[in-house]
């Protein structure tokens, strides 16, 4: 990827003349947490850069994309690259990585990814929520789905598919790391 999110945050924002208040007020994010991420590549999760995608007329791939549309696309797992990294401050470690499998299919309505959720993702619960629907199905280990007041544990095999618009978090259980394919769906 040559530009990192936060640029092209920031190069779109330029382009539709829209400043960092105005982008808060059509996210309802914080300045604080905008500035991080368009200045000091500070990532959250994916439900806050949807916001950042819709309120700039984006595709959330928009920001993960670096090439033309390739058709059909394939993804070796040798050749997977990170494409983000949620990171809640600049001084705290990095909770989850999450590898695009979308990355170069410039025309797709999904955002399919391979998710690395680090021992840190257990720890700061934070609900996001977004227009759409997820789907995971759990590789490695074991995950803890927050929706809305319900608490899902999953292990290896099993799945989850639910609307994401209800507040929810997703992260390992305890201090062991775990893997998901997640799918998320994002209406036009």
């Amino acid at each position: 990827m040559t530009d990192k999110v936060g640029a092209r945050i920031a190069k779109y924002m330029a382009q539709n003349d829209i400043t960092i208040d105005t982008l808060a007020e059509r996210t309802g994010l914080s300045i604080s947490l905008l500035t991080a991420i368009r200045d000091e590549d500070v990532y959250p999760s994916l439900g806050p850069l949807v916001k950042i995608a819709r309120a700039l007329g984006v595709r959330l791939g928009t920001f993960l994309d670096d090439q033309d549309s390739i058709d059909p696309l394939i993804v070796r797992r040798t050749a997977r690259r990170s494409a983000l990294s949620t990171l809640r401050a600049k001084d705290r470690p990095v909770e989850t990585k999450f590898y695009s499998l979308g990355r170069g299919k410039t025309d797709r309505h999904m955002e399919p990814f391979y998710v690395e959720l680090l021992p840190e993702s257990s720890q700061d619960k934070a609900l996001s929520s977004h227009e759409g629907e997820e789907f995971i199905v759990v590789l490695e280990g074991q995950v803890e789905v927050v929706y809305g007041q319900e608490t899902h544990r999953l292990d290896t095999g099993d799945s989850i598919y639910y609307n994401s618009i209800v507040p929810h978090h997703v992260g390992c259980v305890g201090d062991e790391p775990a893997a998901i394919y997640a799918v998320l769906y994002f209406p036009e």
